[in-house]
């Protein structure tokens, strides 16, 4: 990827942004990753394992994530699980993903695409105010 300045990049994969997203929190295994996918995204996000190792695998290449040593106790934890966490170059692109992503749904509200909502107010839908 070479993600020298990473606000220029090209837009993630949805899959990628997720994995970013589940890792930024802290380390985590492969299915601990799809877990928390499903958990944040209340089921809407469903990680197959092909998706998730494949975008693993170039997200190791691209250096975004690494393989980490530290393990968990092994009391609790099976040792033929790897784990995963987000790089300093990972956490860059997340972010700059985020803002893009964010600058999107700004440009989505102005076409009122979206509902406009005040804060702690429920948004309403553009026919309702």
């Amino acid at each position: 990827m070479g993600r020298d300045d990473a606000a220029t990049g090209p837009p993630l994969t949805p899959a990628v942004f997720h994995i970013l997203l589940a890792l930024v929190d802290g380390q985590r295994h492969g299915y601990g990753i799809v877990q928390e996918i499903a958990r944040r995204s209340e089921g809407t996000v469903r990680m197959g394992p092909g998706t998730l190792y494949g975008a693993i695998k170039r997200m190791l290449a691209d250096g975004l994530i690494v393989e980490t040593e530290q393990r968990p106790d092994p009391a609790i934890d099976d040792e033929r699980r790897r784990y995963y966490q987000v790089t300093d170059l990972g956490y860059r692109v997340a972010t700059a993903e985020a803002r893009r992503l964010e600058q999107l749904v700004r440009v989505a509200h102005a076409k009122r695409l979206l509902p406009r909502s005040e804060p702690g107010q429920p948004a309403t839908a553009q026919g309702d105010a």
